[in-house]
């Protein structure tokens, strides 16, 4: 498993949210090229950008940063946060992001999503699945930057998109990102054991290093961390533990 540092980006700032609510936003006084490359300098491979205006409300507020940032080219990137239609997925590849991250699209376009994939290949896309569990357990896709629950469960969407060749799939248990409560160990057990050939990345709630080892015993591809990061949870030299270039 790697860690896959996150950055999430908000008027050209470093925020972070807490489960998903635009209220409740902590801001850090660090530069985003500063932190990309204070993440490369301890081996990572990959940085995972949210565009958090693009989610919210569409905006390319932060486009130029984001392609300030893949020019560095220390890191490969994948970026998400309102990537609606085929064209926002064209100008991010063509600034040199490597993976896209595609959310409500999967959701409310499915079809046009297949075919993102067959024109851009499975390895350049991330579908971000996250959900919101209901009383019962059951994972419900969230939609429009976490504001709304789809009528789609976890699996059934993911199993929408196998036969078009979907690999990646980032997901999130919304209660439990930027809280600090540990990850939903369990979901993420339960998605390795479904859908094995997808490579799962977790995000949601990971506080250190312990949290990391557990993640890793579930099967996932990936862990994303922003906040543990950010505050100092998570060291440098723990990076360096779950990251193949160090």
């Amino acid at each position: 498993m790697r860690l896959i540092p996150a950055i999430d980006l908000r008027g050209g700032r470093c925020v972070r949210l807490l489960r998903g609510d635009f209220a409740a936003e902590t801001a850090y006084d660090v530069e985003p090229v500063q932190l990309l490359q204070r993440y490369h300098a301890a081996g990572a491979e990959w940085l995972h950008v949210v565009d958090l205006d693009g989610a919210r409300d569409g905006a390319r507020a932060n486009r130029e940063l984001i392609a300030q940032l893949a020019a560095q080219r220390a890191l490969r990137l994948q970026v998400g946060g309102g990537i609606r239609d085929r064209a926002a997925v064209i100008a991010l590849r063509a600034c040199g992001v490597g993976r896209v991250v595609v959310g409500s699209a999967a959701i409310t376009a499915p079809d046009a999503v297949r075919g993102w994939l067959g024109e851009f290949g499975p390895a350049s896309l991330v579908f971000a699945l996250d959900v919101r569990l209901d009383d019962a357990g059951t994972p419900w896709v969230t939609t429009h930057g976490w504001r709304e629950r789809s009528g789609a469960v976890l699996w059934d969407a993911v199993a929408g998109f196998e036969s078009a060749g979907l690999r990646h799939v980032l997901c999130t248990d919304v209660a439990r990102d930027g809280a600090r409560a540990g990850p939903n160990l369990a979901l993420y057990r339960e998605a390795v054991a479904r859908f094995p050939r997808i490579e799962w990345q977790a995000s949601g709630g990971v506080r250190d290093a312990s949290d990391l080892e557990a993640l890793a015993a579930t099967g996932v591809a990936a862990a994303i961390s922003g906040r543990a990061l950010l505050e100092g949870t998570i060291d440098d030299e723990e990076i360096r533990r779950f990251s193949p270039n160090a």
